[in-house]
């Protein structure tokens, strides 16, 4: 994943909300959402080169996501995949904080990271760059390939036209069209971060198109106070990928705290 909006536990219907696009390239192999044949309670997305997921939902009630942290000067070509670390939480039997606790003293073996974990309890963000455990409050936060709420252009765009959606009686529908926008940002208020000027003005947009590279996907995720969870995904014809619409919904018991 490489742009995420969220809102945890502050609309009165949802307990997380959550928008997100896939960057990557074209080729890579991928599974579209599904519950997996070998880990069947986890229903998502899945790469099929490393074997992990870049965002997923467990038939428990979890929720987790990753997106890379960028960082040019420091890539590890023997780093593990960081699709590892949203299957491993997963299959964690323990809250959120817990799993990150058990990542922490490892985490310099995976390449710059950001990840989200949540039960219906609890919601953690952690990055490797940061090393600190953010227990996140209710709020409506952002995310792309720097530390969460970062400033960055569509970071910013985002979130305000996510807040605009949740303000109405909205769908997933809405929420893909949303992530569906290919503008890119102004010259002025692009981030440095070690790219080219047209490849910066490239990544900008929230949804990337790219000759090769770009949004492969978009994904919207719902966690209603009832216990449902509800995931559409829909994949972009880019490459030689296929336009798809894929939506999966799940009940489970919530256990009140």
């Amino acid at each position: 994943m490489c742009l995420i909006v969220f809102a945890w536990d502050v609309h009165p219907k949802y307990k997380l909300v959550m928008a997100a696009n896939r960057d990557e390239f074209y080729n890579r192999p991928t599974a579209k959402a599904a519950f997996w044949e070998d880990h069947p309670e986890i229903f998502g997305g899945r790469d099929l080169k490393a074997g992990g997921t870049w965002m997923a939902a467990s038939t428990l009630g979890k929720f987790a996501a990753v997106t890379n942290y960028r960082d040019l000067a420091n890539i590890q070509d023997d780093a593990r995949s960081r699709g590892e670390l949203p299957t491993g939480f997963l299959q964690h039997e323990g809250t959120p904080v817990d799993y990150v606790k058990q990542v922490h003293p490892n985490a310099e073996a995976y390449n710059g990271f950001n990840l989200l974990a949540a039960d219906f309890h609890h919601m953690v963000h952690y990055s490797n760059y940061e090393r600190k455990i953010n227990e996140l409050a209710p709020g409506i936060y952002g995310l792309s390939n720097a530390l969460l709420d970062t400033p960055w252009p569509k970071v910013t765009k985002a979130r305000g036209m996510f807040e605009e959606v949740l303000a109405t009686d909205f769908s997933h529908e809405d929420l893909l069209s949303m992530m569906g926008d290919t503008a890119i940002a102004a010259d002025q208020v692009l981030p440095d971060t070690g790219l080219s000027k047209d490849m910066e003005k490239a990544l900008s947009a929230m949804c990337i198109r790219t000759p090769n590279y770009g949004t492969c996907c978009s994904t919207v995720l719902t966690m209603d106070r009832d216990g449902t969870v509800a995931l559409t995904e829909k994949s972009y014809p880019v490459g030689d990928r296929i336009e798809d619409l894929v939506r999966l919904e799940i009940k489970v018991d919530v256990v009140v705290q």
